[in-house]
């Protein structure tokens, strides 16, 4: 048995785009369903939503067959959550709020079997298929992709030098906590957060790396995609259900 090919950094890696969706409700039939939906990746998310690492292994498995790379944005830039999240079976990460080099380069290093990194060794973990894959640990490290989130003004300050670290694979600009941390709360559409963000995506293009975004307005995800963000996710299964539930409910009580 070989280790499964990263389709989503190799993507990344020949500039062709990925669009995706975010996943939040930490639930496997969701999963299921958004599978072989078309998508290029779909985000598993831990940092606000409530999954744990056994809901998260029922979502990969619902995502293993579908069009889909799954995505893990574990809670934390923690060693020990990036650790067991790997162990789980996730190749991509995107790990939120990262604001200088430094916190870089320990996200890079927490997906690297030494002497690259600190990811401590299990050679029975589900990411290896509990010890099947011939070579797991000398392999799985080229198989990594490691994508950061900026969403704050130092790490706004630090772009460029974030986006340089040896292993980052992509760097997503989060346009919520971008606006809570500009003194725009609850508006991240204000036209001084559009203008951070486009910058910030003209930023990272001279320095040749990929960008990534989220946002359900599909105005918005054509703006950032024409403007050459490389992976957007352009909507959320919340927002989908939300937004079907409250249109169907208005339509009979009108």
């Amino acid at each position: 048995m070989d280790i499964p090919r990263n389709a989503f950094k190799r993507a990344l890696a020949d500039g062709r785009r990925q669009i995706g969706i975010w996943s939040s409700l930490g639930s496997n039939i969701v999963a299921e369903i958004l599978a072989p939906a078309g998508f290029d990746w779909v985000l598993l998310d831990m940092e606000h939503s409530p999954n744990e690492i056994p809901g998260l292994i029922q979502q990969m498995q619902a995502l293993s067959g579908g069009t889909a790379t799954p995505i893990v944005r574990p809670a934390w830039n923690d060693p020990v959550v990036i650790k067991r999240v790997l162990d789980a079976g996730a190749q991509s990460i995107l790990v939120p709020f990262v604001q200088n080099a430094a916190e870089a380069k320990a996200a890079v290093a927490a997906t690297r079997y030494p002497p690259h990194g600190i990811r401590g060794v299990s050679a029975g973990a589900r990411g290896g298929r509990y010890g099947r894959i011939d070579g797991y640990l000398h392999k799985a490290n080229d198989e990594m992709c490691v994508l950061v989130q900026i969403e704050t003004p130092m790490g706004l300050t630090n772009l460029e030098a974030i986006a340089s670290v040896e292993g980052v694979d992509g760097v997503f600009i989060g346009p919520s906590d971008l606006a809570a941390t500009h003194g725009h709360l609850g508006n991240p559409g204000h036209p001084d957060i559009d203008k951070l963000i486009f910058d910030a995506g003209a930023r990272l293009a001279k320095i040749g790396k990929p960008a990534g975004f989220l946002t359900p307005n599909q105005d918005l995800a054509r703006r950032v995609i024409d403007a050459g963000f490389l992976f957007v996710a352009v909507g959320s299964d919340s927002g989908l259900m939300v937004k079907a539930a409250d249109a169907l409910s208005k339509t009979f009580k009108a």
